[in-house]
């Protein structure tokens, strides 16, 4: 039997609508629960009817968007405590509850990671992104650190460590001509038992210091693996400069260098020099080496015997020296041959160019005379010499008898 139809619109039955019936669209609606437990009719006052959308005249309403009632408050207006029912005012989450699908800090497993981030081990050790690097700060591997030399490092690159204001030679014949020289303060002497014994065999006994035995390790730490010191080291103090007017007091020609910037060079143009009775070695103060072990070593003793001077502008020494009564020549060979019986009445200032460029422009124009070595074999190429080597054979042909 089919149940009667309800009006829903109110007990005077305005407003009916034929399509809110079981029978809505030709399907059969199954009950609502109010059809299904009817219960005590409410009375006509109790809630008043809705009215129809089109307020009952079949007129269409428009409801404006900024239209809110009258106790309606805009968003944000909402005071502090008045809140939605449901909602939870901030901070009051209690500890340990989080939203549905939050994870803690800690619960990610070992092997995951967020999309983009990059696990640990895959970013090198000290990088950083460059966003991260401050301006002007180098990445680890460019940043150029300070090296640090141990004793046999530092000496093989400049030269045994020694206190400031003195200098260690070594060598045999270095070490007994200092021990010979009276102007030479001498510190400290550290000999082998071999080195000992080769020394007093060229300077005997007594020494203005006593010796130190030990032995080549050691000395291969204090001046350098690669340095030959025969087994004995001198730590002295430089000798002080003579004057040029002191050293024109000497006999035998004085020689010039201009700019020979090696110390082996010097120190073997110190041993022809004494090897041939030369009064002096004038070198620059700046582009020429120190007095050091290389140098003195080299000298073979020389550099106690033949005074080394400091020049700060060779052009005016070399004028000094003509005005001393030397006749001043280049030693270079686009002049003439240089010839010692024609100078036999001459004292001669030699001057000997750099081991690239020779004589500078200055010097040349300043010297008397310009000559070069007679050497048969230039046709054939060979047309330089070591400037150790020129200043050997130059002073032999100074001293050269007619």
């Amino acid at each position: 039997m089919k149940p009667p139809s309800r009006d829903r619109s109110g007990p005077s039955g305005a407003g009916k609508s034929p399509d809110r019936g079981p029978h809505r669209g030709g399907v059969v609606q199954p009950p609502r629960r109010s059809e299904r437990t009817p219960g005590p009719a409410k009375p006509a006052d109790a809630r008043p009817a809705r009215p129809p959308r089109d307020g009952g005249k079949g007129e269409t309403l428009h409801i404006r968007r900024d239209a809110r009632p009258q106790d309606a408050r805009p968003h944000g207006e909402r005071p502090r405590d008045d809140r939605p029912q449901g909602e939870r005012p901030r901070g009051e989450r209690p500890q340990g509850e989080r939203p549905q699908g939050e994870r803690p800090h800690g619960d990610r497993p070992r092997g995951e990671r967020a999309q983009g981030e990059r696990p640990r081990g895959d970013r090198p050790q000290g990088a950083r992104p460059n966003a991260e690097r401050p301006r002007g700060e180098r990445p680890q591997a460019a940043r150029p650190t300070a090296e640090r030399l141990s004793v046999p490092e530092r000496a093989t690159r400049q030269g045994p460590d020694a206190p400031r204001g003195a200098v260690w030679l070594y060598g045999t014949h270095a070490i007994a001509a200092a021990l010979a020289n009276p102007a030479r303060r001498l510190r400290r002497l550290l000999l082998t038992e071999d080195a000992e014994a080769a020394i007093a065999s060229v300077q005997p006994k007594p020494w203005p210091l006593p010796v130190e035995r030990t032995d080549r390790a050691r000395l291969d730490q204090l001046l350098g693996r690669e340095i030959v010191h025969q087994g004995a080291a001198l730590l002295a103090d430089p000798l002080s400069p003579a004057s040029l007017a002191a050293v024109l007091e000497r006999p035998g020609p004085v020689l010039v260098l201009d700019q020979v910037s090696d110390p082996r060079n010097v120190g073997a143009i110190l041993r022809s020099a004494a090897a041939f009775g030369a009064a002096a070695v004038i070198a620059q103060e700046r582009n020429a080496p120190e007095e050091t072990g290389a140098l003195a070593k080299a000298a073979s003793g020389a550099l106690e015997r033949i005074p080394l001077l400091r020049a700060v502008n060779i052009a005016r020494t070399l004028i000094a020296l003509k005005a001393a009564g030397c006749w001043v020549i280049g030693l270079d060979a686009g002049g003439g041959v240089l010839s010692g019986p024609a100078l036999a009445q001459r004292r001669v200032a030699l001057v000997l160019g750099n081991e690239g460029e020779g004589l500078r422009r200055l010097t040349r124009e300043t010297c008397d005379e310009i000559a070069g070595i007679a050497m048969p074999g230039r046709d054939k190429g060979l047309d330089s010499l070591n400037v150790a080597n020129a200043a050997a054979i130059a002073l032999y042909e100074l001293g050269r008898p007619a």
